[in-house]
């Protein structure tokens, strides 16, 4: 690959994971981590399984944890193939508040360490997924501040995501073809960031080569989405991958962004998702996450739906 696709991608849009129950994953992620759900729908194709978007106020790209809770899941089993930890940005100074705060909701796997050159706070979600905090100084991305955590401690959004590959080499040479550019190296672990991105601009890749592959479950990250601004942009990516060689779905609908996919050399499913139209569209910003939203082709099941689905207290 010789040609990049260099400012297209801005860095992460979203990243979506799986769980078990709906009302532990909305607990966490509203109050343990404070923020705001952003929409309650539905999983386009399974629509008696929520889709949960967890985010800063308005659902801004970079910020958007998703999540499909499948309630009969089993759990998921770590290995290579998979994004072994999903990172947010914290102010400088503030992990000391965050350990005591995550301990007291009840997280596990509690840990410091840090990471070229950045403090981070390790922890683990309901599901045993993997999760860090890292200080950044000067994100000036504006949190929720309504979901009980002041602006000074506030999540600012995405910091990275971490590929667990057992070759890191075809995924590196991708990411660099996607307009990343390796920053840094620290024993097996390599960075990539996109300059002047959207704040959510960087991916580890941890390589393990003798890992097993990871088993998808309760806990596990599904795919994780790049942003692009607009249509136009994501029909450029789409093209420049298919002519790479990659096998790149059609564009799909998602309501709130279009979306294509792919499948990555080491196993990962990617997505590259579009800014517009955006979570606003059918609620207004006030009352994001309130209702119950349905995909249209899925509106004919709402009574039905609203029936099966395990209401969620909040």
């Amino acid at each position: 690959m010789t040609d990049t696709l260099k400012s297209t991608i801005k860095g992460l849009h979203h990243v979506t994971s799986m769980a078990r129950d709906a009302n532990l994953n909305n607990a966490f992620f509203t109050r343990a981590l404070g923020l705001r759900r952003v929409k309650k729908t539905v999983n386009f194709d399974a629509p008696d399984v929520y889709h949960l978007y967890y985010a800063d106020e308005a659902g801004t790209p970079g910020s958007v944890m998703t999540y499909f809770p499948f309630p009969h899941i089993g759990p998921g089993r770590q290995g290579a193939g998979e994004v072994g930890m999903t990172v947010f940005a914290v102010p400088e100074g503030t992990l000391p508040f965050w350990e005591k705060h995550l301990a007291d909701h009840g997280a596990g796997g509690l840990s410091r360490d840090e990471v070229f050159g950045e403090k981070r706070l390790r922890f683990l979600g309901p599901d045993a997924d993997s999760f860090a905090l890292v200080e950044v100084k000067g994100d000036a991305r504006a949190p929720w501040i309504k979901g009980g955590i002041g602006d000074d401690e506030a999540i600012r959004g995405f910091h990275s995501v971490s590929l667990r590959l057992r070759d890191e080499g075809a995924t590196a040479e991708l990411l660099e073809f996607m307009g990343y550019e390796e920053a840094d190296r620290a024993g097996n672990v390599r960075r990539f960031v996109v300059p002047h991105g959207n704040g959510a601009n960087v991916i580890d890749i941890e390589t393990v080569p003798g890992a097993r592959f990871a088993d998808l479950g309760a806990g596990s990250v599904h795919h994780v989405a790049f942003a692009v601004e607009n249509r136009e942009k994501q029909l450029e990516v789409r093209k420049a991958l298919m002519d790479t060689g990659y096998q790149v779905t059609p564009v799909i609908d998602r309501d709130y962004f279009w979306a294509i996919y792919f499948r990555t050399p080491g196993g990962v499913l990617f997505e590259v998702a579009t800014n517009e139209p955006g979570f606003d569209r059918d609620e207004d910003t006030a009352h994001l996450g309130e209702a119950l939203k349905l995909p249209k082709q899925h509106e004919p099941l709402r009574e039905l739906l609203e029936r099966h689905l395990q209401p969620i207290v909040d």
